[in-house]
């Protein structure tokens, strides 16, 4: 047996992350051995109770075999924890998952992502601010993850496709049981423009229990997580706190007061989340503080002179003038006018009305 079959073989005994995983290797020396061990030997371990040492002695190397059939036909690639192109934002949480399937491509610059999450019953407000904000963020460089769940997550993933960003999404099963059943072609859209990523064992099926286990991945995967929208008792409350937990940036979207889907939103801001009102507000807690070799991972990385600056500066009075006009006058790109842009007002030069209109400071 090889050393993938032996970790995805444990992986799929379902209770295996990489704490267990590094108690059963300081054991018994390797995955390969872990499979071979008695009954007794396993249960020895502390954390290894009766029930995951049966699931371990009664894995076939059939069924091994088969799932790793099942996922070369569908085109997936399987990625473990021992492995370089491991993402390493997952890898530095606490327990990260010793096997990833993945259908898409992982980049370097994937690191430099964000989370957006919310309702799956959301609002129309909900709606139209993740897809705005999604493709905002992609624009300036950053890459989207979310669940692929319908409402806010589905919003957020289209966000990005819509301005030709990366996103990724995180998904609550196994990949022969893709969820929910109307986004699989959005999940072949993102895995073209991203990946598709799940810890579960290809059969796993869409279980309550398999989503808090998504949720601590989506925001293990990003600098920090933006929620859009959320009720009282919403499943993105339960990817905050684990954002807090691994020590990553909370941001949320003020809503109505007597909004119902704005409860959850609302209540973070008043625990110390960052009330976002416009990109700007994420974009500053981390394209100034990034060290060089991560801002080099920003698309819009480009070095811009100060002649070009000054130029577009030159266009902007104290009556307000149109992005579109803007990059009409001045013939250049959408990425690379909105990060002079961004560079102007956090100078206070410039400030940004709604609907992407920006005037002079006075």
């Amino acid at each position: 047996m090889t050393r993938l079959e032996a970790l995805v073989a444990l992986n799929m005994v379902g209770e295996i992350g990489s704490v267990r995983f590094k108690k059963l290797v300081e054991y018994l020396g390797s995955p390969e051995e872990i499979l071979m061990a008695s009954r007794q030997r396993l249960t020895a371990i502390y954390g290894i109770g009766e029930k995951i040492a049966d699931k371990i002695i009664s894995l076939k190397k059939e069924s091994i075999g088969k799932e790793l059939d099942l996922a070369k036909k569908l085109g997936l690639k399987i990625i473990t924890i021992e492995d370089d192109d491991y993402p390493i934002n997952l890898k530095n949480i606490f327990d990260p998952p010793i096997v990833l399937y993945l259908k898409g491509k992982l980049k370097p610059e994937d690191s430099f992502a964000i989370g957006l999450i919310g309702s799956r019953r959301a609002s129309f407000y909900g709606l139209s601010q993740a897809e705005g904000f999604s493709s905002e963020l992609a624009t300036h460089g950053f890459t989207i993850v979310s669940g692929m769940a319908r409402g806010i997550d589905t919003y957020s993933h289209r966000g990005a496709l819509k301005s030709g960003g990366r996103t990724i999404a995180i998904i609550g099963s196994g990949f022969n049981y893709l969820y929910p059943a109307e986004n699989k072609k959005l999940a072949e859209e993102i895995s073209e423009n991203g990946a598709v990523i799940s810890e579960f064992s290809l059969d796993t099926k869409p279980l309550p229990q398999n989503f808090p286990r998504r949720n601590r991945l989506i925001s293990g995967m990003s600098l920090g997580i933006l929620v859009v929208e959320a009720a009282r008792n919403s499943g993105a409350l339960i990817t905050a706190d684990f954002a807090l937990e691994q020590n990553r940036e909370v941001f949320a979207i003020p809503g109505k007061i007597d909004s119902p889907t704005s409860f959850g939103t609302n209540e973070l801001i008043k625990q110390g989340a960052k009330l976002t009102s416009n990109v700007f507000d994420i974009l500053e807690e981390f394209v100034l503080s990034l060290p060089v070799d991560k801002k080099e991972l920003v698309k819009n990385k480009e070095s811009l002179g100060s002649g070009e600056e000054e130029k577009l500066l030159n266009l902007i009075s104290l009556q307000a003038i149109q992005l579109e006009e803007l990059v009409e006058r001045t013939e250049m790109d959408i990425p690379r006018i909105s990060d002079m842009l961004l560079k102007l007002q956090i100078r206070k030069l410039v400030k940004q009305l709604p609907g992407k209109q920006f005037v002079r400071c006075s």
